[in-house]
């Protein structure tokens, strides 16, 4: 059966020794001077030179092929204090808005990430410790989700590559294997390689 093709950005799911995502995140702040509308999934980096007037960091989307900070997980209700944070009931920060967000920013998360289907992954070359680019996409304004996928054409050892794919997501309807065509859009677990925080890392060849 053939995966569905469902793009929802990064998704935290778990840390590399075993234990589950609890929801952890920092707080930081997007301007309203940038023009980008920001989603669920969507993977950030610190604006250079830019915080609130409370010191909190600004961020904005990532860049392929530079750090990445971490992942977007929620909207802070832009009403209160920082000191005071709640979740926001809008699904995702709309362009020039100021707004502060949540970030899931600990460089020992693997993610969730669904690939673009611009290679094949077969039972010959499953990625696991390999690395990827990731690609963007348009984020859904009725769901907040993230349009981000990973580059599955951009698998390889290179240590600057964005993630680092740990494995397939052992789940019952994500396929993995040799017959064309039925593999795409596959789901995997990755650690950000390219990380603010972490060491980037060759992959395995």
């Amino acid at each position: 059966m053939a995966n569905a093709n469902v793009a929802r950005g990064l998704i935290p799911y778990r840390y590399t020794w075993g234990g589950m995502y609890n929801g952890s995140a920092n707080i930081y702040f997007v301007p309203s001077s940038y023009a980008t509308a920001l989603f669920i999934g969507d993977p950030v980096d610190i604006k250079s030179g830019s915080n609130d007037t409370n010191g909190v960091p600004s961020v904005i989307a990532a860049t392929v092929g530079s750090p990445i900070l971490g992942v977007m997980v929620g909207i802070v209700d832009a009403g209160q204090p920082v000191i005071a944070v709640t979740r926001d009931l809008n699904v995702y920060r709309p362009a020039s808005t100021a707004q502060y967000i949540l970030v899931a920013d600990d460089p020992n998360l693997l993610h969730m990430v669904q690939d673009d289907a611009s290679a094949q992954a077969t039972a010959a070359n499953l990625w696991a410790g390999k690395n990827a680019n990731l690609v963007s996409g348009s984020g859904s304004t009725t769901t907040g989700f993230s349009g981000w996928q990973m580059a599955s054409s951009t698998v390889a050892t290179t240590n600057t590559l964005d993630v680092k794919i740990v494995m397939p997501l052992q789940q019952a309807d994500n396929t993995i294997g040799s017959v064309a065509n039925t593999q795409q859009n596959a789901k995997w677990l990755v650690k950000l390689n390219n990380s603010r925080w972490a060491n980037q890392i060759a992959g395995v060849t």
